[in-house]
């Protein structure tokens, strides 16, 4: 049976605090982007028209907004910047920036942790980070209204209680489904 290796508790708090700095500044451009932008039709839209069908997704800018517009859009592309840093997070966590710059500056010059934690519950929040704002990004792509900002200020929520509270909602997703048998079984001997 192998030991997961340790990691200095700090080190998922000082990247949390980073991200929830990056998601917050996300979730300001979403809000106030195309995202969340109501469809102008001009003086005469307040005009009753003859035969005229309500339509609920025609009070939004986003359905009718080109592909391009979307992607341009200021907060898609800080969401993005997030998701990829996200990315990077759980594909390869020994060279995830937030990761390494705690590691060569910070860490020295913070005396020695008095316990190590397992890598595994805060790689697995890094996931769920992942897909809560992927969700909100392919959403954003697809035309529905305020899917980046729900999705950007959510996973703000989860960095904010990591960072500021030592609560990691993932790690705790993470150990309910360990409870469940569901992740973190140690391969059989064979």
């Amino acid at each position: 049976m192998t030991t997961p290796s340790g990691i200095d508790p700090r080190g998922p708090r000082f990247a949390a605090t980073i991200t929830s700095v990056l998601l917050l500044a996300a979730l300001i451009l979403s809000l106030v982007g195309l995202s969340t932008a109501r469809a102008s039709f001009g003086w005469f839209a307040y005009q009753p028209l003859a035969g005229a069908t309500f339509s609920p997704g025609a009070a939004w800018a986003l359905p009718s907004a080109s592909f391009a517009q979307r992607v341009l859009d200021p907060g898609f592309l800080a969401l993005l910047v997030i998701a990829l840093l996200f990315l990077w997070g759980v594909a390869f966590p020994r060279t995830a920036p937030w990761g390494v710059l705690f590691r060569r500056v910070v860490r020295p010059r913070l005396s020695a942790p008095t316990e190590l934690e397992d890598a595994r519950p805060p790689r697995f929040a890094q996931g769920v980070g992942l897909v809560v704002v992927t969700v909100g990004l392919v959403l954003h792509l697809a035309g529905v209204a305020w899917a980046l900002p729900i999705a950007a200020a959510a996973a703000f929520v989860a960095a904010f209680l990591n960072a500021g509270f030592a609560f990691c909602l993932g790690c705790q997703i993470y150990l309910l489904l360990q409870r469940a048998g569901l992740v973190g079984r140690e391969p059989a001997a064979g």
